[in-house]
């Protein structure tokens, strides 16, 4: 398909640059495909009154990392010039991906010092070697550092990695180590969060509990590759960047025990939606699965897992909107766009949400 049929008119006013307070105040757009009305409007602290007995939400619970580095280029010189850096997927106990800025003044077996003002790059200082470039300033990074060792040094000296629509606007600062973290945080490994889950609050899970809807987790690390701009002209050949993730087999028994009862299975964001369908065989039964996924879903698809998907608003032009387009109809979203343009929702990572049901498949 062509990427010019996701493009939309975002006015910059609309990008959320804080979250809700408190969070399960955002507002909800109700997307109905195929109901009437189709569209209505609501609040997240309303979440259990659109969900029934016996209903699953399927949470994301990695936990954001600071992964965004800044440092210096060393041993070329005089010349030192800063570097930035965007960790988005482990690749073993000392290597990471990563996006680079300027990645043009990388080359192999380059070496960047982070954490240092002075001169020297002192052997405490945390370093790594560039070990392969790719696409798009990618490069793969071996630290001097492995292990626990290495993941408390980035702790030290990393930043939250705020999406680029949110860091171009202003500067990242210590409330966003609290606020771009869901409550649900507990497995390090995300460079971006499940955002759809930051609306919740332990007030919220108490009124689902007494609804009856209950919940489970999976595990999928976000990687930076969720805000990389899609630049082909057509979806067949845009390349998705993998991330890594896990169903547990305990949960897959669950969640296929629940819509077997009847229940059905609520992603709370893309992310659980993407491993989940990673996860399912073409009956729709979810198996125990880890490993790598990059998996692209456009219209077409056909979903096998999720009947449900709370998310929020996303990108033009984004492999995200093609996904809510796919699960909904690219018309269905492109009226519900427009409605949430209209009625000032806020976009994006603080912004507001969307419970979108689709049609009868």
């Amino acid at each position: 398909m062509k990427v010019d049929l996701f493009d939309f008119e975002l006015p910059q006013e609309l990008i959320a640059l804080r979250p809700a307070s408190p969070r399960d105040s955002a507002r909800q757009l109700i997307v109905q495909a195929g109901g009437k009305p189709e569209l209505a409007d609501d609040v997240v602290s309303n979440l259990a009154t659109h969900l029934s007995p016996g209903d699953v939400l399927v949470f994301n619970d990695t936990r954001v990392i600071p992964a965004r580095l800044n440092g210096r280029r060393t041993g070329r010189g005089d010349t030192e010039p800063h570097i930035e850096v965007t960790l988005h997927m482990r690749t073993g106990e000392a290597g990471w991906k990563a996006f680079a800025k300027p990645g043009r003044r990388l080359a192999v077996g380059d070496r960047i010092c982070f954490g240092s003002t002075g001169e020297a790059c002192y052997a405490e200082v945390l370093t790594a070697t560039v070990e392969a470039k790719g696409e798009g300033g990618e490069i793969d990074l071996a630290f001097n550092l492995h292990g626990a060792y290495l993941d408390e040094a980035i702790a030290l000296h990393g930043e939250m990695p705020l999406p680029p629509y949110i860091a171009s606007k202003r500067a990242t600062d210590d409330r966003d180590r609290a606020d771009y973290q869901t409550m649900f945080a507990a497995y390090d490994g995300a460079v971006a969060a499940p955002t759809a889950a930051l609306h919740f609050t332990p007030e919220l899970m108490q009124r689902l509990e007494a609804r009856g809807v209950s919940h489970a987790f999976v595990t999928l690390h976000v990687g930076a590759g969720t805000f990389l701009p899609v630049k082909a002209d057509d979806t067949a050949d845009h390349k998705m960047h993998s991330e890594w993730g896990v169903v547990y087999d305990d949960v897959a028994a669950r969640l296929n025990a629940a819509r077997k009862a009847g229940g059905r299975i609520i992603a709370v964001g893309t992310t659980p939606l993407r491993l989940l369908e990673s996860a399912a065989d073409e009956d729709g039964v979810i198996h125990g699965w880890s490993g790598a996924t990059d998996i692209f879903i456009t219209p077409g698809y056909r979903f096998r897992a999720i009947d449900v998907l709370m998310t929020n608003f996303h990108l033009p032009k984004s492999t995200l909107f093609m996904l809510v387009s796919a699960f909904c109809g690219l018309d269905v979203m492109q009226r519900a766009y427009a409605h949430a343009i209209a009625n000032s929702y806020r976009f994006y990572s603080y912004g507001d949400s969307s419970l979108l049901f689709p049609p009868p498949r």
